[in-house]
């Protein structure tokens, strides 16, 4: 399945869904609502997500956690398991033909021998069929030779990708056949930033999700996120079983689209759709403090992600300011502060109770998020 890109006046709103679109579409387990009703999902506590299963992978690093197994691989997300996770956060797209994959890149880069002899070739995962796309990278069959991947640095450079325990790329299927069924999935919906998708494309990607979802998915728990609005929108009318939380970088970055560029546009998105939370960048919820009071008097729910949630301290001062979970790369590490740090227990005349420690008072609170989107600007 091809996804076009579109004119932005091509596309239609949302409430231009037709009435059948839904139940035309969708198997009995999904929504035939046609308005959004949103349902409240309540976190019943602080959650750590390993990202992209056991951590991402970054290239030109001193840091060698970075590079020890291949991101979003069963390999990866199987040691993720090992720690006391709730979830682990991956990225699906839809392959050409229809088939949800794992992969987080818009594009796989390899060799491509037709094109010139060790030429690096783009190629869009959507544009690939599945046989295609699982060719790249270690393959299952240890005597078949894969085609070796590549990737992009920040600054453009091509730079082979390469890691401590490499592992084959993976369906969505495959990680619920292969994944501790307990583990909780957070889904993300992946699209191209730079293009525009016409709903009927959107609709048909996620109805290729969902179909594995329903199949395979048992008790396991699933959140769905998304960066990309409408999808968001979307598999939120399309299903009603699972929770569904809107992914912003919250100012960090800006795009066309402002629905992306703050965390109080993310909240509107989530009222407007019946969205159950958002997943915001760290360090744009760490600017702008007093946007976790708002998104909690909406009754929504909100984690956070980027590098900053490596870092112990931050991760606790989150906890106290009534974020409900982190997605991070050091699964170990902060497993291990959440359990001893925020969880730790204590013996208080022979019995075991949870102290939520260290405790600072409210003036020592407030000074803090006073003090916090100062040091993110440095």
């Amino acid at each position: 399945m091809a996804l076009k890109a579109v004119h932005v006046s091509d596309v239609p709103n949302l409430d231009q869904v037709q009435e059948n679109a839904t139940f035309s579409l969708c198997s009995t387990h999904f929504s035939k609502e046609v308005e959004f009703n949103r349902v409240a999902y309540s976190i019943p506590k602080f959650l750590v997500i390993g990202h992209r299963g056991h951590g991402k992978n970054k290239f030109q690093t001193t840091d060698r956690r970075m590079e020890a197994i291949k991101e979003n691989s069963i390999m990866s997300f199987n040691a993720a398991a090992k720690y006391p996770l709730d979830f682990i956060e991956f990225d699906v797209q839809v392959t050409k033909d229809g088939c949800p994959v794992i992969f987080h890149d818009d594009v796989i880069l390899s060799v491509d021998n037709l094109v010139k002899q060790g030429t690096v070739a783009e190629k869009r995962v959507t544009d690939l069929t599945l046989s295609e796309f699982l060719s790249h990278g270690t393959q299952r069959n240890t005597s078949v030779i894969g085609k070796a991947l590549f990737r992009k640095t920040k600054d453009g450079k091509i730079v082979k990708w390469e890691v401590e325990e490499d592992d084959s790329l993976c369906t969505l299927q495959d990680a619920f056949q292969l994944v501790k069924p307990s583990l909780g999935f957070n889904i993300e919906l992946k699209f191209d930033d730079h293009t525009v998708y016409h709903q009927d494309h959107l609709i048909e990607s996620l109805h290729s999700v969902l179909n594995v979802v329903f199949e395979c998915a048992n008790d396991r728990p699933i959140i769905f996120s998304s960066f990309q609005p409408d999808a968001a929108l979307l598999v939120g009318k399309l299903q009603n079983k699972y929770p569904v939380f809107f992914l912003t970088d919250a100012g960090t970055r800006l795009y066309d689209d402002v629905r992306r560029n703050s965390l109080e546009e993310a909240v509107k998105v989530c009222l407007q759709g019946g969205l159950q939370g958002i997943v915001s960048h760290a360090k744009g919820v760490f600017a702008n403090p007093s946007s976790v009071i708002k998104i909690k008097d909406a009754k929504l729910s909100l984690v956070t992600y980027g590098e900053l949630n490596n870092v112990a301290e931050a991760v606790h001062m989150q906890h106290l300011m009534g974020i409900d979970g982190v997605i991070v790369d050091f699964v170990q590490e902060i497993t291990e502060v959440v359990s001893d740090m925020i969880f730790r227990r204590t013996k208080v005349e022979d019995e075991e109770e949870l102290d939520p420690l260290p405790k600072f008072s409210q003036k020592e609170l407030s000074f803090l998020l006073r003090l916090i989107p100062e040091l993110i600007r440095l």
